[in-house]
């Protein structure tokens, strides 16, 4: 399931470093900006200690768990949405991710440059809004002069409910605000609005990088966005990227948590960050247990149990029979397969079950 967060951010935020954290793959790192140009992707393991539980009981040969994809995207600068700086080329690469992990700046250092001059959050965050609201505008306003006509002295239905959409969205936009403040009651409406694949309808978190003392509770220029963000509907999360590339060089995962512990964290602000990312992109998790394998599977949260199968194999969502169903909690409190069954705590699902996260699945099917 390539699905895939992107980080942005203006030039020197700290993007890179933070993607260095996430993932094997080394994004250079400088302080100029433009350093990255190519959108670097990471594959990235999601941690899930429910499923080093699961293997505790089962004892399987392997482990293998779910992940998420995060692309590094090249730092915008304001004018990018006339094609200023690498403009074109970012709002392409971010046009193609399916939600957004906004980096803001909220530290001061003096030896790290800022390409506006000054630490400010909020002016860095309106830059990046206004650039995508600009964009989505004129995607809009392409649109819209293609159905005005037709649905304002037509009788084509379809053509009044585009054009509708396609109003509302450019009365937001031009009031500053983002296309996901913007919401839809049929199920017509909103399937044309995702058709318009809008950049500011994408799903958001901010990402306040922060200096190491404000790691834990932040500082004056996260209660800036917190404040800022109150009445959009997205999330705000705090991370020490310098910190964390610290905490990356430990060999053992014993060193990283003595580390954590000094500054006052249960677990590092990348295990927070890239659980944060799954769920941003609307993904849950469920698994499969057995003496070969424990797995973890992602889905789409809302899934039904046929869609669910046909993620291990396409056959299993064709040949779908049934579905034999665990809840996690009963799995760990019974200490087994063979003692759920006994509990008569495993029930069997048809092809209307929405599957729910941590679920553990075995699916029959007839090819």
């Amino acid at each position: 399931m390539a699905l895939q967060c992107g980080i942005v951010g203006l030039p020197n935020v700290g993007k890179s470093t933070l993607f260095n954290c996430l993932s094997n793959a080394k994004a250079q790192s400088a302080n100029f900006p433009f350093c990255t140009i190519e959108p670097n992707v990471g594959v990235i393991t999601v941690p899930d200690e429910r499923l080093n539980k699961l293997a505790e009981l089962v004892n399987p040969q392997r482990i293998v768990p779910t992940n998420v994809e995060i692309v590094d995207i090249a730092g915008l600068v304001k004018g990018a949405s006339k094609g200023e700086g690498l403009g074109n080329k970012f709002l392409a690469n971010i046009r193609e991710t399916d939600a957004i992990l906004h980096v803001l700046r909220c530290f001061d250092d003096d030896n790290i440059t800022h390409v506006d001059g000054s630490v400010n959050p909020l002016r860095d965050k309106e830059i990046i809004d206004y650039e995508l609201q600009l964009k989505d505008l004129e995607t809009i306003e392409g649109r819209i002069n293609r159905v005005q006509k037709q649905a304002q002295t037509g009788g084509d239905k379809i053509a009044k409910l585009q054009y509708e959409v396609l109003r509302q969205y450019k009365e937001a936009l031009e009031q500053g605000k983002a296309a996901r403040a913007v919401s839809f009651e049929s199920k017509d409406e909103q399937k044309f609005a995702r058709e318009l694949f809008l950049l500011t309808n994408k799903p958001v978190m901010y990402v306040c990088n922060v200096d190491d003392a404000s790691a834990v509770n932040g500082n004056k220029y996260v209660d800036m966005v917190r404040e800022a963000v109150k009445e959009e509907d997205a999330e705000i999360l705090i991370v020490a990227a310098k910190t964390e590339s610290e905490i990356a060089e430990f060999d053992t995962y014993e060193e990283r948590q003595m580390f954590l512990n000094e500054i006052g964290l249960e677990e590092s602000g990348v295990s927070r960050l890239i659980r944060a990312a799954y769920h941003l992109l609307n993904l849950q998790t469920y698994f499969t247990a057995g003496e070969m394998e424990v797995r973890a599977w992602t889905y789409l949260k809302g899934s039904k149990a046929p869609q669910c199968a046909g993620v291990i194999h396409t056959d299993f969502e064709k040949g779908f029979i049934r579905a034999e169903v665990i809840k996690y909690n009963d799995y760990i409190t019974l200490g087994s397969e063979a003692a759920v069954k006994e509990a008569g705590k495993m029930n069997v699902e048809g092809k209307e079950y929405v599957v729910e996260d941590g679920d553990i699945m075995h699916f029959r099917f007839n090819v």
